[in-house]
C-alpha cells in the first residue's frame, strides 16, 4: 500500500497532507467519516503519525469528498492519539496548497471541516487569512483541583475545539524561561483535571469535548504579541499559534471587553511564529451563547512530498510511540 503526501509546516507546526492512497470513505456527513475513519482506519492515522514515519508531534490533514454542496474541499484532521474537529494551522497550510497546486481556483478557498465551514483567502505572497465557525465562551474562572498545582483557574472557550486558558504565573510558570517539559506536564494535567471538573456541552455532541490547554502570558496582544502555548492530544506542543486557539482566545477578549469588534491582537507560537486575530461581526448563538466570527492570519510554507510504503511484513508498520 501506497499512501502519497504534501509536506508542510506552519511556524513549525507539521502538516501531512493526504493527497492519495487512503481508502475511500462512504460515510454521508464529514462527521459519519470522522467516525468512519476513526473505527477502520485508526491504523493508517497511527502509521502516518507515529515512527516510524512521522513522530509525536505530527499533524495530518485527510482530504475528503465533501457533503456541503458550498465547500471546495472536505478535510478529517489528525495527530498522535486521534482526530480533531478543527485546526487553524492546517487551514492556513491547506489553503495554501489548494491554490498554489490548482486544486482550488482561488484566492478563496471554502474548506469543510468536522466542526463546519472555514472560509481561506490566499494573497499574493503566499499568506492565509481565514474566518472561523462561530467562536464562544463557554465558562469563565471555573476552578479545577490538580495534584501538583493545586486548585487552577481557567477560562473555557471555543473555536473550532473547546480549549482551558490561563496565564502560566498563576502556577509560577513563565513561558519564555520555564523548561518546555514543565510546560507541557502542566498542560496536560490541567486539561484531565478540567475535563473532569466541567462537563462541556455542544449541540453537536461530537464536538462536546476539551481539546487541550492553553497558557498564556497575561498579554492582550495589542502592543506587542502575546504568547499562546497549546498542549493538546495528551503530551502534543503546538508549534504554531493556534488557529483555533486564536479564535477561541478572541471571543474571550471580546467577553472580557479587552478587545472591541474589528481591533487586531497578534499571539506568538514558542517557535516565535506570529498568527493575528480579529473578530469582524457576531454569529448566531450556539445554544444559549453568544458567538462571534474572528479572522485569523499565518503563514504555511512546503518542506517536500513523500510517498509512505506500508508493507504487510512490516511489524511495525502502523506506527508505535516510546511516549505512550
Amino acid at each position: 500500500m501506497i499512501v502519497s503526501t504534501v509536506e508542510m509546516h506552519t511556524g513549525g507546526e507539521p502538516t501531512r497532507i493526504v493527497v492519495d492512497g487512503w481508502p475511500r470513505l462512504e460515510g454521508k456527513t464529514l462527521l459519519d467519516k470522522r467516525r468512519e475513519a476513526r473505527e477502520r482506519f485508526d491504523h493508517l492515522r497511527r502509521g502516518l503519525m507515529l515512527e516510524p514515519r512521522g513522530h509525536d508531534g505530527m499533524y495530518g490533514a485527510l482530504l475528503v469528498e465533501p457533503d456541503d454542496p458550498a465547500a471546495d474541499l472536505a478535510v478529517l484532521f489528525m495527530h498522535n492519539e486521534g482526530w480533531s474537529t478543527m485546526c487553524g494551522h492546517a487551514t492556513i497550510a491547506l489553503a495554501r496548497w489548494a491554490v498554489e497546486s490548482g486544486r482550488v481556483e482561488g484566492p478563496t478557498v471554502r474548506l469543510q471541516c468536522p466542526c463546519g465551514l472555514v472560509v481561506a483567502t490566499v494573497a499574493g505572497d503566499g499568506s492565509v487569512r481565514f474566518e472561523s465557525v462561530p467562536s464562544f465562551v463557554y465558562a469563565l474562572d471555573r476552578v479545577a483541583p490538580t495534584p501538583t498545582w493545586g486548585p487552577v483557574t481557567v477560562d473555557l472557550a471555543y473555536g473550532g475545539a473547546f480549549y482551558a486558558f490561563l496565564p502560566a504565573d498563576s502556577i509560577g510558570l513563565d513561558l519564555r524561561r520555564s523548561p518546555m517539559r514543565q510546560i507541557v506536564d502542566a498542560g496536560e494535567e490541567i486539561a484531565r483535571a478540567v475535563a473532569q471538573a466541567v462537563p462541556i456541552e455542544h449541540p453537536e455532541p461530537d464536538l462536546a469535548f476539551l481539546y487541550g490547554t492553553i497558557l498564556t502570558d497575561g498579554g492582550d496582544g495589542a502592543d506587542a504579541p502575546s504568547r499562546n502555548d497549546c498542549i493538546f492530544a495528551g503530551r502534543q506542543v503546538d508549534r504554531s499559534p493556534t488557529g483555533s486557539g486564536v479564535s477561541a482566545r478572541m471571543a474571550l477578549q471580546i467577553a472580557r471587553r479587552q478587545a472591541r469588534p474589528g481591533e487586531q491582537r497578534r499571539f506568538e507560537s514558542c517557535t516565535g511564529a506570529i498568527f493575528t486575530g480579529r473578530t469582524v461581526r457576531e454569529a448566531p448563538p450556539v445554544g444559549p451563547r453568544k458567538a462571534v466570527i474572528v479572522e485569523v492570519s499565518g503563514m504555511a510554507h512546503f518542506t517536500g512530498e513523500a510517498r509512505f510504503r506500508f508493507d504487510d511484513d512490516d511489524p511495525l508498520r502502523d506506527g508505535f510511540s516510546l511516549s505512550s
